[in-house]
């Protein structure tokens, strides 16, 4: 039976599939205690895991060496002398890393991206979407011997972020509840209209909340839009805060709103309830693999036959943005508060 003592975990992609791998992560912390557990991480992530009890070290590429940079990471890697990798990341460059870097036990998905690389290369079913993304993760580890089936999430806290996240519900909103709303995301397929948005927000009037838009750069000109097309009192701080900011102003929400994207699931790690608005329903990208986690949250999707379907290049082919009613999102809202 294997039984590592030095393991590194490869998630160095974006925020949501970091959360969704936490409970992954605790679960080799329980099955191997004696172990030192290392991530690799992006950057831009790494703030969600560090301090977590079950994370003895996160390492970070330095991709502003360019090819050096990698190389030397790799020898690092080397270095480290880890004895079990578990790559969630189906990257050329993280197999290939991995390798290199002599680690005898890499369990990982098998497929076309240098998965041969892996020693124990495992069928990658996580385009079917036949559950959630964080099973996956757990799933995984069964290779290793590792059966787990806690989906509990946990985030790191910064006492920094929290003060501030503090000092800004009283300077900014007078220590009024408030409503979070992320109205971005990585692709234009999952974006909510802002005139919906608008529409639900109108409806909040008499709620007793305050609005608070958030997100990154991304969510600027969609927050922009949203600010200049209601006279409902919006405070607006999209790209104006850090990742820990987030999470500790999530923390502080009476509930949080957003398209499918990675906030959903900062706001489930910090055990906020939230409602997320998918309008894509196909395999891979569905409800059941990426909706948030936790009994405090609530998904909106379509009424059947409205759900938009992408083609293999993510072109729509049918259904719409705004398939998703405001009179939905604000029964959602109802039910979580």
């Amino acid at each position: 039976m294997l039984t590592p003592r030095n393991i590194l975990v490869v998630r160095a992609d974006r925020m949501g599939d970091v959360v969704l791998t936490v409970p992954a992560i605790r679960a080799l912390k329980q099955a191997f205690p004696a172990a030192r557990i290392s991530v690799w991480l992006d950057a831009s992530t790494k703030p969600l895991l560090n301090g977590l009890s079950f994370v003895d070290e996160i390492l970070v590429e330095n991709k502003s060496w360019r090819g050096w940079g990698y190389l030397s990471f790799v020898l690092m890697l080397r270095r480290r002398k880890f004895d079990l990798a578990v790559v969630y990341n189906t990257k050329r460059r993280t197999n290939i890393a991995c390798a290199l870097a002599g680690i005898p036990y890499r369990v990982g998905y098998k497929d076309k991206k240098y998965g041969g690389l892996l020693t124990h290369p495992v069928d990658d079913r996580r385009h079917l979407g036949e559950k959630h993304e964080a099973e996956y993760c757990l799933d995984l580890l069964r290779e290793i011997g590792v059966a787990a089936t806690d989906l509990s999430l946990e985030l790191a806290r910064d006492k920094g972020a929290d003060g501030w996240a503090d000092d800004f519900v009283v300077r900014e909103l007078q220590g009024s509840s408030f409503l979070a709303i992320h109205p971005a995301a990585s692709c234009l397929t999952r974006c909510w209209p802002t005139a919906s948005f608008v529409k639900l927000i109108d409806r909040l009037k008499g709620s007793g909340l305050k609005i608070v838009l958030v997100g990154g750069k991304d969510a600027v000109p969609l927050a922009d839009e949203i600010c200049a097309k209601t006279d409902f009192p919006v405070l607006n701080i999209a790209g104006k805060t850090s990742l820990p900011q987030l999470v500790s102003l999530f923390r502080k929400a009476k509930a949080v709103l957003s398209n499918d994207s990675g906030p959903v699931h900062l706001a489930a790690g910090t055990e906020t309830p939230v409602v997320s608005i998918f309008l894509r329903c196909q395999p891979g990208i569905n409800p059941q693999r990426w909706k948030p986690l936790g009994f405090k949250s609530r998904t909106v999707v379509p009424f059947q036959g409205q759900e938009i379907i992408l083609d293999s290049k993510s072109h729509i082919i049918s259904g719409s943005l705004d398939s998703i009613t405001p009179d939905q999102v604000f029964k959602a809202l109802q039910e979580i508060l």
